[in-house]
């Protein structure tokens, strides 16, 4: 009858250890980030997060959610599989602004052919970017990343979608490319 009593006590103990890590949540500059999300059908992991900052303010959090956690910038951006980048703005910033910042992420990281290439699906990230308005302090901005291209929300409501798998890939070098937008923040968004 101990042994019985024994193996169950450790069997609860595991339970609760392996359920732990759905409980808390990541926090960075203040801001709690989740340890999964849902995304349509698909159940996603943290793979990183961190502070984006530029001339020493901070501007958002932001967290990456993938399938399953990898270092491999190529991984992420090759995935079929959804991926979602989530931004938790610190600061208020209006919709042109996000969006210049997004335009040089991609100038910096695609050959003058590749941008020439994803010009229209660049031109409709900037009217929905624009479309957004100013973002506030306490904002969620995320973007889904599919097979099929990218879609934009605000605070959980949809403001739209760009179909192109290869802008999706192109995107997602703003964070994790050659030039990433701030470095210190790849390595978080890449768990390392």
């Amino acid at each position: 009858m101990m042994i019985a009593s024994t193996t169950i006590r450790r069997a609860a103990l595991v339970a609760a250890l392996l359920a732990v890590p759905c409980l808390h949540a990541a926090e960075v500059a203040g801001v709690k980030v989740d340890d999964r999300v849902r995304v349509g059908n698909s159940d996603l992991v943290l793979n990183g997060a961190g502070l984006r900052s530029k001339l020493f303010f901070k501007v958002y959090v932001a967290a990456l959610y993938v399938g399953q956690k990898t270092t491999s910038p190529a991984a992420i951006y090759d995935s079929p599989q959804p991926r979602r980048l989530i931004m938790r703005m610190l600061r208020e910033l209006d919709a042109e602004s996000l969006h210049l910042a997004l335009d040089e992420g991609l100038r910096n990281n695609l050959t003058a052919a590749e941008l020439a290439e994803l010009k229209t699906p660049a031109e409709q990230l900037a009217a929905l970017m624009k479309g957004i308005g100013k973002a506030r302090e306490g904002d969620t901005i995320g973007i889904d990343f599919s097979a099929e291209g990218i879609a934009v929300s605000l605070n959980g409501d949809i403001r739209g979608k760009v179909a192109s798998a290869g802008f999706a890939k192109a995107l997602l070098r703003v964070w994790l490319g050659d030039k990433p937008a701030d470095a210190s923040l790849k390595k978080a968004l890449l768990g390392v």
